[in-house]
């Protein structure tokens, strides 16, 4: 009998009461923390695993039994949903939870502003200062480079790639996107012995703008793809160059989804290591030119403390500290170009 004709005769359809679905998944935890104890499960993550199994089966079975198997199905793909959801949040705010945690130890005033100097690895004290410094010229320096060249190759393949260089370009691209960090450093120490160079930080720079490149010409190609084609007809139509087209209304129009893009690429290189491992070389004092002599970084130094901690809690708690840092750094790139692109949104 379907429900129109159920609401006919006054009677609605059965509903389970809103509080079902918590309900539900709290006595889903308590039997999963029961069976885990009785079992001898020791891991957290299985009793989680096994809450998560038994509230998907729970709502199955009670929305099947009040109101009906149609609507048991829809249920359960919402709860499967809040399941996955539960799966990639938990993790993630674990992790920033104990980086938090552990490295609010020792971030003050003095770790920001002060370098390790002669301090030993072993020894209490020191900062960061000479590492963020040089995460940032180098970081800079690799957005200098990678952003021009990935916004000009995005407008080529746009507005002029046809044939058989557009196609070799984007495969390189595609293939560019998938390579490991340690390949670029890898192509950079080859140039650098085949030239009897020195580890500096220029050298670093110049494996973060290959691992930025890609990044910056797809999004800022995905982002001139939105114009939509009646502003270019419309600015050629009126005998405007097309160079000028470009420049004019083609680049102002996507100029905040090309900035989200840039931003995001330089938060996807600001933590990469092995590059800066093979490339930048390890100092423990300030170094303000990156075009010569070796150059600390945020990811480096995170490494080496790390590296040096056993039996030293001063390093350990150094390199979480320093692990906060960047986290913090990366949010905050992120943040921003969420801004720019509300900010450039049509909405306002």
């Amino acid at each position: 009998m379907s429900q129109v004709s159920i609401a006919r005769r006054g009677k609605a359809p059965a509903r389970l009461p809103r509080w079902t679905p918590w309900a539900t998944a709290a006595g889903s935890i308590v039997l999963a923390v029961a069976i885990g104890l009785g079992a001898g499960l020791a891991s957290r993550v299985q009793w989680g695993l096994i809450a998560a199994v038994l509230f998907v089966l729970g709502t199955y079975a009670l929305t099947s039994a009040v109101e009906g198997r149609r609507q048991a199905k829809d249920r359960v793909a919402t709860g499967l949903m809040w399941v996955a959801f539960l799966l990639a949040v938990i993790p993630l705010a674990s992790l920033v939870w104990v980086t938090v945690k552990r490295g609010v130890k020792v971030l003050d005033g003095y770790f920001l502003t002060h370098s390790m100097g002669t301090i030993a690895d072993k020894e209490p004290g020191g900062g960061i200062y000479h590492a963020l410094l040089g995460t940032l010229e180098q970081v800079g320096l690799a957005t200098l480079i990678a952003a021009p060249i990935g916004v000009l190759t995005a407008v080529y393949l746009v507005e002029y790639g046809r044939g058989r260089l557009a196609t070799a370009v984007t495969f390189f691209v595609d293939v560019m996107t998938g390579i490991p960090s340690i390949v670029a450093g890898l192509f950079i120490l080859s140039l650098m012995l085949m030239l009897d160079l020195q580890p500096f930080g220029f050298a670093g720079s110049l494996a973060l703008a290959i691992l930025m490149m890609p990044v910056v010409v797809r999004s800022t190609e995905e982002m001139l793809r939105l114009v939509p084609n009646e502003l270019r007809e419309a600015s050629l139509a009126l005998g405007v160059p097309k160079w000028r087209t470009i420049l004019k209304v083609v680049l102002p129009t996507s100029i905040g989804g090309i900035t989200t893009g840039v931003m995001l690429a330089v938060a996807r290189i600001a933590g990469e290591t092995a590059p800066l491992l093979l490339l930048g070389g390890v100092t423990n004092f300030i170094n303000t030119n990156p075009f010569e002599g070796a150059q600390a970084s945020l990811p480096l130094y995170i490494y080496q403390q790390y590296q040096n901690s056993a039996g030293a809690n001063a390093a350990y708690d150094r390199a979480w500290a320093a692990a906060l840092t960047l986290i913090a750094f990366v949010m905050v790139l992120n943040l921003v170009a969420r801004g720019i692109a509300r900010w450039q949104s049509p909405k306002r």
